[in-house]
């Protein structure tokens, strides 16, 4: 399936073009009838517009949860992020601006998104990280705004993003081990992430999440060290499969499945509590008992839950994914420079949710795909 990013535009009323070689037809929405109209094969269907209905797909998921890369930047080099020779940034010119950011935000918020996630590259990165925070969170709509760190130059900031309106934070933590994180992301600063962990409790980020990315014959001999971090403190340490991105390197042999990590848990502590999971969330929980945090498996490679996904993401660029893995994007950027009003924004941005598939492909598939690697779009 191709979703072009080039926008065929005449003086208004103008349509929208947007193939799909799997149907072998189009689909498009015309500004001068507010319609919708598929053509697959010669069959059409006519849909009157709705004011604002909810952002759903083909198969019913309901899209309430946007995630917002600010930046290509990273002050770190994580093997399972960046390749080692690094990659090409855009220039400033071809990122969204602060304005473009913040109308896309509200409009996303017209159309049902009730969390934003902020990530990067690493977020901390932008000078005005706090006024994007105060802006996303006094958006009409939004009732929580996250985002995900590396926490190595966070500290320093976070109380005033916490006053800001941030209200939810991931911090990105592979090993506990100092030579371990210096050879994984290519630079020192584990001393700095544990002490922005402290910080973060103390600013009643409860659950702090921790994603722990892991990887065969690097991490796994320290899941037992990571379930002992949440004996005392109200972490959630989120073991993540390491998932196939360009110029990561990623090979099955690499990968820990969830289970895996899971049955080795269980032979140290015996039973495992399970704990309720948000009907949309992407791990499962358990809690050893006795500790005061908990455990999470978020197992997108072996047992993916994209019956469930109610994500979009949003690059640096203004590229639109409706699926992490999927190659797929719309350039909203260039909408917004054509002078696209907020009506045929709204129909671009339905249009792509439409083709966004039942499930992303295997994961051998996945690492023979072509994808931006991680970094270009957004933990």
């Amino acid at each position: 399936m191709i979703l072009c990013r080039q926008l065929f535009m005449t003086r208004a009323p103008f349509s929208v073009v947007i193939k799909n070689t799997q149907l072998k037809g189009y689909s498009w929405y015309s500004e001068s009838s507010r319609r919708y109209t598929n053509n697959v094969n010669g069959h059409s269907k006519n849909q009157s517009k709705v004011e604002n209905p909810p952002l759903m797909d083909l198969l019913g998921r309901k899209h309430d949860y946007l995630r917002i890369s600010l930046t290509e930047r990273c002050n770190l080099r994580c093997q399972y992020c960046m390749p080692a020779e690094g990659v090409p940034l855009c220039g400033r010119n071809e990122l969204l601006s602060r304005d473009e950011l913040s109308r896309l935000v509200r409009l996303f918020a017209t159309l049902g998104v009730r969390k934003v996630r902020l990530t990067g590259g690493e977020p901390t990165l932008r000078s005005d990280l706090a006024d994007v925070v105060r802006e996303v969170a006094a958006t009409d709509g939004i009732t929580t705004v996250a985002m995900t760190s590396n926490g190595v130059a966070l500290a320093r900031r976070l109380p005033a993003l916490r006053r800001a309106g941030l209200g939810a934070l991931n911090l990105s933590l592979d090993t506990l081990r100092a030579d371990r994180y210096e050879r994984m992301a290519r630079r020192p600063g584990l001393r700095k992430v544990l002490a922005c962990v402290d910080l973060a409790l103390q600013l009643d980020y409860r659950p702090l999440k921790i994603n722990t990315v892991l990887m065969k014959g690097f991490n796994d001999d320290e899941i037992c060290d990571f379930a002992e971090f949440t004996k005392d403190k109200d972490v959630e340490v989120r073991f993540i499969e390491f998932m196939p991105f360009s110029g990561n390197a990623w090979a099955d042999a690499r990968l820990v499945p969830g289970d895996e990590a899971l049955a080795a848990l269980r032979k140290r502590y015996g039973d495992l509590l399970p704990l309720a999971a948000p009907s949309c969330g992407t791990a499962s929980l358990w809690r050893v008992p006795g500790h005061v945090g908990r455990l999470g498996f978020i197992s997108s490679m072996t047992r993916p839950f994209c019956g469930s996904c109610n994500r979009l993401r949003l690059t640096a660029d203004g590229g639109l994914k409706v699926c992490l893995f999927g190659a797929d994007e719309l350039s909203l950027r260039d909408a917004l420079r054509a002078g696209v009003s907020d009506d045929d924004l709204s129909a671009l941005v339905r249009a792509a949710l439409r083709r966004k598939r039942p499930q992303h492909a295997g994961m051998r598939e996945l690492a023979r795909a072509k994808n931006r690697p991680m970094i270009l779009i957004g933990g």
